[in-house]
């Protein structure tokens, strides 16, 4: 069998006989001139076939058999790449008799009401071309910022998702039986990132994080994928920031450089980043938007959706930026582990904002030994417990001024494509009514 040449590589080969391997992706049976589309990995090659006796081999076949077709190519510019196959010759490979339920070369519906349908269908439509592109915008971004920080010295770590108790605190978390023992699913690597900034100072996991949150919204689902960063010895809580943004807006725009083409097709929104990202105390933010409604929201501890709406888009048009800063939470708000401004009644603690949804929690942590365990019991947690025993070692044994984040990768691709469901970025999403498939 000659060697396979890829779809992108036809115009390469003009005038001679190759061998290309796919799926038969779509098929125009006009008579006497009859088209084929065959997918590979790098796109579509289009097929003359004009010989009945080959296009009998189909007879009963549908979309998805994986064929052989051995044939000449020829230019022509309104083929995908340049140059489609002519004089061809098939050989099927794996014949495909069923009819799918989907027609995988028609767009697919993003529609709210039509998500069911969609991942439903997701072995199928994710071989829709235009699906396609989601998920490779997914990949780079995420090589994207693994090579970002590699550069700057971050070393990946990867820690346990299965733990023996949820110290940690917020959100509900899974449990399961461990060999007759209760485990729980891992919310976040959050322990395991400080420990590791006493061997390695600057460290980051990409990794899937469990909530068991009862939310049926565009925004979470049960299953995630996390970015998370620690880094040691930082001057102070803006410098974590600025790794942060700075990481995002790289990330951003290399991607929009990179997908530009694709981007487009997908209808993704223009790309609009500042020098230095916009920061908003969440007061700030309170009192700009009571201003705006007339909806006092001054004692919220957090912002609501609707006033993260409202800080991106006067972000973008008043200061050319998708991405701000909400800074400054207030003290109650902390969590155990927060470094805190007693005087100014804040916590050092920040949202990463991306046109309307929060992409990160971006805070400065407390590394003194003493003032963590005086936050712990503060907070009514036991500081006996087993749960803590080597998370209060680092500190015991030295750990330097730190901060990091815990970054949405779903959020990211689900805001830098212009998506409208979370789920949407996701292959398989898993939220509170869907395991499979």
């Amino acid at each position: 069998m000659k060697k396979r040449v890829l779809a992108r590589e036809l115009g390469a080969h003009i005038d001679k006989t190759i061998l290309v391997r796919g799926w038969l992706h779509k098929k125009r049976l006009l008579g006497g001139l009859n088209f084929l589309s065959i997918r590979d990995r790098s796109g579509l090659t289009q097929v003359l076939v004009e010989d009945k006796a080959e296009i009998e081999k189909l007879r009963g076949l549908q979309i998805g058999t994986v064929l052989a077709v051995e044939g000449k190519v020829c230019a022509d510019d309104r083929a995908p790449f340049g140059a489609e196959l002519h004089d061809v010759k098939l050989m099927v490979e794996v014949p495909v008799t069923s009819e799918p339920p989907i027609e995988i070369d028609k767009p697919i519906d993003h529609k709210s009401e039509n998500l069911d349908t969609l991942f439903d269908n997701r072995v199928l439509n994710v071989r829709n071309l235009t699906e396609q592109k989601i998920f490779k915008i997914r990949a780079a971004m995420t090589q994207y910022i693994r090579e970002y920080l590699i550069e700057r010295e971050f070393v990946e770590i990867d820690t346990p998702k299965l733990l023996g108790a949820a110290t940690e605190g917020g959100a509900e978390v899974f449990t399961l039986d461990y060999f007759g023992k209760t485990a729980t699913l891992a919310q976040s690597p959050q322990f395991y990132k400080q420990i590791m900034v006493g061997a390695f100072e600057r460290v980051f996991e990409i990794n899937h994080a469990y909530r068991a949150e009862p939310s049926a919204t565009t925004r979470h689902v049960t299953e995630l994928t996390m970015l998370d960063i620690e880094i040691g010895f930082v001057k102070d809580h803006q410098e974590v920031r600025d790794v942060v943004g700075n990481l995002t807006a790289s990330v951003l725009k290399r991607t929009y450089e990179t997908f530009t083409d694709e981007l487009k097709s997908l209808q993704a929104p223009e790309l609009k980043l500042s020098d230095k990202i916009p920061e908003f105390t969440i007061a700030e933010i309170h009192k700009m938007y009571q201003q705006k409604t007339g909806v006092d929201l001054t004692g919220e501890k957090d912002l609501t959706p609707d006033e993260e709406k409202f800080i991106c888009e006067y972000a973008r048009k008043e200061l050319g930026s998708d991405l701000v800063f909400a800074t400054d939470f207030p003290i109650e708000a902390a969590k155990f582990y927060h470094k805190v401004d007693a005087e100014k009644g804040v916590t050092k603690w920040a949202d990463l904002l991306f046109r309307g949804l929060e992409l990160a929690t971006v805070p400065l942590r407390e590394n003194n030994y003493e003032q963590m365990i005086k936050q712990m019991k503060k907070a009514g947690l036991d500081t006996d417990h087993i749960g803590y025993k080597y998370y209060l070692q680092a500190f015991e044994y030295g750990l330097p001024t730190h901060g990091g984040c815990g970054f949405g990768i779903d959020r990211l691709v689900k805001q830098t494509i212009g998506l409208n469901n979370v789920k949407e970025a996701m292959l398989f999403p898993r939220d509170i009514n869907r395991l499979t498939p």
